[in-house]
């Protein structure tokens, strides 16, 4: 059973009952408050009895820091003390988050031999007294208004951390249907946003294109920008031209789709972007879509004189640029009229392979995701879940308005999570990543958590009828990373 994270966690159980081995396997060790090591901090080490009252002083202290700080608190006493119980669940409540008691369920035999095989066994009457106190507790753990009361039996096993794959020298495409998608019924895309490819640009490209490949990706997109953006990483890190970029990937071998995520329309005439991609759809054999938005970045277009209009002409063009696009990749060489775009004939050649999807990326609720509902074969929106169901909400509002199946619009989103091997590494790199933000806010905000964690969010997306997920690593480092997430995307 999965906890909520962040939480207060309690437990309750005698003395042998198996809670600090029960904790120890599922948080990390910095996330546990223990009164036994706590002994050890401010008494002469975790069974002098006499510095008890300073113990839980102190233990008191740090689990009122922990989660005025937002953090997961997993409090390892007795938990007998009902007192104790409800001033830590009044102290969750008060920092908004969830309470849960995790009861241990073990038979009282057990618990007296795991006693009698420590260093120090708890006195025989003493323990008899908290064995007596804990067949009680159950009723009281559930009046006492805990979001959630965990039984745990004696069978059920700390989990073991999950093991990033290894990378196996060459590489073996994946062969199957050409629709890739995971168990949950997404397709997941990687999207590259930085690339610390050292003093060997094109092979770090391609190992972690190969890599993605051999996961099981459903294809890679790239980030469409002139200087590297501040949400990623310094001015100065590099940021390649993706359609430049995509042409040399595209050479490999593999089965990836290919794309960007998303190109400004202020950066390129509408004609040369329906060029590129018609180019790169008819070299991979019908593997390429065009993530396109409106722009939002002035600095960018600033340094290199490229003009920045308004927000409501961006948009305009947003909207000429699709209709532009979707005219030069149609059969025939007629004129064509646009409205705000006339061209005199279509000639464009090579044709693309087949239909190149067209995702609108952004989440304006005005403009951008009726352009979406009206003219894109996708949106692309955030993923977090409030503003995820209310923009799908939106689209299909307008999908209804300008007469539109919403079935045939495909909802997909940016998720940019914090991914590691177990919950330790998970936690080291958000300590890495997170900056001035606070640790739990923005382990929040990227979901920080391991490839198990992500299975279960990518399949409550995959329920609000998330059809893609592009996924960015914001610690990206070579194609290793990309192999680690292979059991999320397959």
């Amino acid at each position: 059973m999965r906890l909520p994270d962040p939480a207060l966690v309690v437990l309750v159980g005698p003395s042998g009952a198996g809670k600090s081995t029960w904790a120890a396997g599922r948080y990390r060790t910095e996330e546990v408050v223990s009164s036994d090591a706590l002994r050890g901090v401010v008494g002469s080490g975790p069974h002098d009895l006499d510095a008890s009252a300073d113990a839980f002083a102190l233990l008191e202290t740090v689990v009122a820091a922990r989660l005025g700080r937002g953090l997961t608190t997993v409090v390892d006493t007795l938990g007998l003390d009902a007192d104790r119980r409800l001033a830590w669940l009044a102290a969750a409540r008060a920092a908004g988050l969830p309470a849960v008691a995790v009861r241990m369920h073990t038979p009282d035999a057990l618990c007296r031999q795991r006693n009698a095989a420590r260093d120090r066994p708890v006195p025989a009457p003493v323990l008899a007294a908290q064995l007596k106190r804990a067949a009680l507790v159950g009723t009281a753990l559930d009046l006492e208004g805990w979001d959630l009361v965990h039984v745990v039996d004696t069978d059920e096993a700390p989990r073991v951390p999950e093991e990033a794959p290894r990378r196996v020298e060459g590489h073996t495409p994946r062969r199957g249907p050409d629709d890739r998608r995971s168990s949950q019924g997404l397709r997941v895309v990687l999207q590259v946003s930085r690339f610390p490819w050292g003093e060997d640009p094109a092979g770090w490209l391609r190992s972690v294109a190969l890599a993605a490949d051999e996961a099981g990706f459903a294809g890679l997109a790239l980030m469409d920008h002139l200087i590297q953006i501040p949400q990623v990483g310094r001015a100065w890190e590099p940021i390649p031209e993706p359609w430049v970029t995509l042409g040399m990937l595209a050479g490999l071998d593999t089965r990836l789709d290919l794309g960007t995520l998303v190109t400004p329309v202020t950066f390129r005439p509408a004609g040369v972007v329906a060029k590129a991609a018609a180019t790169l759809d008819a070299l991979t054999g019908g593997r390429c879509f065009v993530g396109i938005g409106a722009g939002w970045w002035a600095r960018e277009h600033a340094a290199y004189a490229v003009p920045f209009p308004s927000a409501r002409e961006r948009l305009d063009l947003l909207e000429d640029a699709i209709r532009t696009m979707r005219a030069l990749w149609a059969s025939g060489t007629k004129a064509y009229a646009g409205g705000r775009v006339d061209l005199p004939e279509t000639t464009g050649y090579p044709r693309p392979a087949g239909r190149i999807p067209v995702v609108v990326g952004g989440g304006g609720e005005r403009r951008t995701l009726r352009i979406a509902a009206e003219l894109g074969d996708a949106c692309n929106v955030a993923s977090d879940p409030e503003t995820l169901d209310r923009k799908i909400e939106v689209l299909r509002a307008h999908c209804r308005d300008v007469g539109r199946d919403p079935a045939e619009v495909a909802v997909t989103v940016l998720d940019l999570p914090v991914v590691g091997r177990d919950r330790a590494d998970a936690w080291a790199r958000v300590e890495r990543l997170r900056g001035r933000s606070p640790a739990a806010a923005f382990a929040r905000r990227t979901h920080a958590g391991t490839v198990a964690d992500q299975r279960d969010r990518y399949g409550a997306l995959a329920d609000r009828g998330v059809d893609t997920v592009f996924l960015g690593l914001g610690d990206l480092a070579g194609p290793e990373d990309v192999l680690a997430l292979a059991d999320l995307v397959g």
